[in-house]
Formats: structure tokens, C-alpha cells, sequence
């Protein structure tokens, strides 16, 4: 990290406030002349890519329940190498963490890292309660430090003279730096797992900088970045490598990975094949991983490559295969959606969409067997996010039994079958290393 480095995490008072209209604006704005590193707190793949999209550097994602202090400050440190200015999006509002505690929150990123806060507060149909919510935001918690409020969807002129009067009456030191209208074509579309992917939409980045320009004081914004104290962490390289390929399914169908993934592959000697099932052929690879996303809108086109037979050849013959929730249900024989569609058939299961949702939260899973992924007895953190349900055979294997979670059925996720493995859970490499799944990969390789 360079000592020139600045920082912001931009929070809400809930969901839905406008943090990531705030937080993609100014990393838009502040890109215009400055080299800006996105991070985005939570378990997220969507808002990242949108970020990644409008700064040109790879978001990061920073939470604190499935990476730990230590992997939020390390995530940052290498992140931040080179960055003018650092900007993190928060989730939900900002003391809303796991359960009851303050762990995942925006809240604890803030604290870790020790980071200014910017309040994104939705001023529509509100004017004087303003003063209380941002004397409770602020007195909540004193180790976090809110120095800037942003106002958005404001009225007339007098709507946010009346907030700017009543936090002033009410001793309240904290500066309103922003004031934005509602401004609906800069919102992204939405679908069941949230909002549309970067790949969908036009970012809009000069819109976004120009609208945020305008009605948020940049300079205070930059002043505000400037209070941030970069730190000294040493950062432990892996000693470990191995010589192998490593096949990843990547397109609109299979989109949902974390950056620090691809890193950490890469920084263990592992060559990244991305390909499509959809519309390539199975790559010449050592292993396979399939991360999460959209299955289920893009069935057709699945059940139509071969590629999902060239998979399942690869899996009867023993190769490494890891997937992740989108990839469970690719995996198993059929996945209903408006109808059944053949999937790649690895496993003796069926999955089929519901109209509700089915899993959602932070996971903890002990493996109780051996798996591509993980040897047995060890812990995984990691989340779920689904609408499907999957059924499988009588005599499935599952590998981890939930501490936390819903998974598969029962409080168990993880089918396996031959070497190949894919779980409801989504995990991250600082709870799990990808080592057990090189090593195996590597062995594989040498048969």
C-alpha cells in the first residue's frame, strides 16, 4: 500500500438507500483523473463486476465473517497497490451483520481497516428526523467514524436547506456533502438473485460522474479520503506450486467467482482456462471449477452443448471437479425450469426452480468426508443464495454437515460423486484454500 493511498466506505442507514448510486458515482467521478481500486463489503458477485467495470481494476470483496480480520486486511493491502483512491461499498445499513453481532457488517469493515464513512440517508418524505437518525447513526457506535452525510432523492432546495437547519439545531458536526435528486435511469435492473450482471447493461460511467459532480462537493469528498492512515501488514506469499490447468467455466451462465480466487489459483502455479459450456469445448485441463450464477435462464442452450457430456467423461475418469451452486444443479441429470432440461448428469440428482426462496445466509460446514475441495474434519465458512431445490438419489453422498445453513437437505450439502463435488455454499479462499483441489488436480495430471 502506498502512502498516498485514500479510502472511503460509503454505508447506508438500510438497504436500498442509494449506496451503490453514491459509491459507483464517485468511483466514477474520482476516475476521471485518479486511479481508483473498488472493494464491495459482503458476500456479493454482482455490484463487484459493476465496479469492476467503471474502474478498470478487479473489485474485492472484504468480509469479515468468511475471511477474517487478518484476510480483510490482506484482501485491501494487495488490492490498494497502486490505487489513488480506494472506495467500499457497504451492505445493508451500516451496523447490520451477522445475527445480532456487528461481524460482516459495514460497521466491523470500517473498524477493521479504520476507514472515514460516508452516510448515504434517503431523504425522501423526511426532513427534521434526519438530525435523529444520523445522532443515533453516530453515537451508535464511536469507534466508527462518520465524517460525511449524502442525501439522496431530496425535493426542492428548501427540503434540504430544512435537514441542513435541523442537524445544525441539533449540534450535530457532521457535514451534509451531497444532496442528490432521484435520478432513475441510473438505476441497474433486477432479477431473483439481484441485480442484472455488468455484462448486461451500459455502466453509464460518464452519466454517473457527471450527475454525482454535480450535486456532492467533491473536494470535501477527496478531504474526507485524505483522513484515512495507510497501514503496514506483511503479506504472506504462498510457498506452495503446482503445474497444472485449471478449467473455469465463465460466460452468462457460470459468473459468480471472487477475484481473491483467480488470484489465489494463479499465485499457487495454476494455468486459468476460462471457457463456456454453453458454446466452447472442454478445454485440455488438469480440473474443473463451475462457480455459481445462472443455470436456470440459460438451460437450453446448456442442454444443447455437448460440452455436458465431454464433462461427464471427465468426471467418470476421475478428474477434479468443484462446483457451486448454479454448478449443482449443471451437474446434476435434469433442471427444471419452465420444463426439464438434461444437464451433465455427474450426479443422481434432479434440481428444479421454485417461486420462493430457498437458502439464504452465511454457512459453516464441517466436511466429514474426504472431497476434491477439502479433507475431511476441516471447516469451511462460506453463503448461500438460491431458488432451487435439489432432489437427489437414495444413495447419495453428501460431504459436509451444516453448522450453519440449510444446504442440500437436511443440513447437508456438498454431492460428490467419482471426484467430482458441488455444494448450495459458496466459499472464499481465505476459509478454504484451493490447495487440497490443486494437489488432487496435480495428482490427476501425473496418472
Amino acid at each position: 500500500m502506498v502512502d498516498k493511498t485514500k479510502a472511503l466506505l460509503i454505508a447506508g442507514t438500510a438497504s436500498g438507500v442509494g449506496k451503490t448510486t453514491v459509491a459507483t458515482g464517485l468511483m466514477a467521478a474520482l476516475g476521471k483523473n485518479h486511479k481508483v481500486q473498488p472493494f464491495k463489503v459482503g458476500p456479493d458477485f454482482i455490484d463487484p463486476g459493476h465496479h469492476t467495470q467503471i474502474c478498470g481494476r478487479p473489485s474485492r470483496n472484504l468480509d469479515s465473517f468468511m475471511m477474517g480480520e487478518r484476510g480483510v486486511l490482506e484482501t485491501f493491502a494487495r488490492a490498494s497497490r497502486g490505487a489513488e483512491y480506494c472506495i467500499i461499498e457497504g451492505v445493508m445499513g451500516l451496523f447490520d451483520g451477522l445475527d445480532a453481532t456487528e461481524i460482516a457488517s459495514s460497521a466491523h469493515i470500517a473498524k477493521i481497516l479504520d476507514v472515514p464513512v460516508l452516510l448515504v440517508i434517503n431523504a425522501h418524505g423526511v426532513s427534521r428526523s434526519i438530525a435523529a437518525i444520523v445522532k443515533g447513526f453516530s453515537e451508535f457506535d464511536r469507534s466508527v467514524s462518520i465524517q460525511g452525510i449524502i442525501l439522496n432523492n431530496t425535493g426542492s432546495d428548501r427540503h434540504i436547506k430544512l435537514i441542513r437547519d435541523s442537524l445544525h439545531g441539533a449540534g450535530i458536526k457532521i457535514p451534509v456533502i451531497g444532496a442528490l435528486p432521484g435520478n432513475k435511469e441510473l438505476s441497474i435492473p433486477s432479477r431473483h438473485l439481484g441485480l442484472h450482471m455488468s455484462g448486461e447493461n451500459h455502466p453509464k460511467t460518464s452519466e454517473r460522474a457527471n450527475f454525482i459532480e454535480q450535486h456532492i462537493n467533491m473536494d470535501s469528498v477527496k478531504i474526507i479520503a485524505e483522513n484515512f492512515k495507510p497501514y503496514d501488514i506483511d503479506l504472506k506469499e504462498s510457498n506452495v506450486r503446482f503445474d497444472v490447468k485449471i478449467g473455469i467455466a465463465n460466460d452468462r451462465a457460470f459468473c459468480f467467482y471472487y477475484q481473491d480466487t483467480f488470484d489465489s489459483l494463479k499465485i499457487s502455479g495454476a494455468e486459468l482456462i476460462f471457457f463456456s459450456p454453453m458454446s466452447d469445448r472442454l478445454p485440455d485441463v488438469d480440473g474443473i471449477y463451475l462457480g455459481g450464477g445462472y443455470p436456470e435462464l440459460f438451460a437450453k442452450e446448456l442442454e444443447a452443448s455437448g460440452t455436458r457430456h465431454e464433462i461427464k467423461k471427465a468426471a467418470e475418469d476421475g478428474m477434479p471437479i468443484y462446483g457451486e451452486c448454479g454448478a449443482l444443479l449443471y451437474l446434476c441429470n435434469s433442471l427444471k425450469t419452465d420444463k426439464a432440461y438434461k444437464m451433465a448428469g455427474v450426479f443422481g440428482a434432479s434440481s428444479r426452480m421454485t417461486g420462493k426462496l430457498q437458502g439464504l445466509g452465511y454457512t459453516e460446514a464441517e466436511a466429514i468426508m474426504d472431497s476434491p475441495i477439502a479433507k475431511k474434519g476441516k471447516l469451511i465458512r462460506g453463503h448461500e443464495f438460491h431458488y432451487s431445490i435439489t432432489e437427489c438419489d437414495r444413495d447419495a453422498r453428501l460431504v459436509y454437515r451444516l453448522r450453519r445453513g440449510k444446504g442440500i437437505i437436511e443440513g447437508r450439502d456438498g454431492l460428490i460423486e467419482h471426484n467430482t463435488m458441488a455444494s448450495y455454499m459458496h466459499t472464499h479462499p481465505a476459509s478454504n484454500s484451493f490447495d487440497e483441489f490443486l494437489r488432487q488436480c496435480s495428482k490427476y495430471k501425473s496418472r
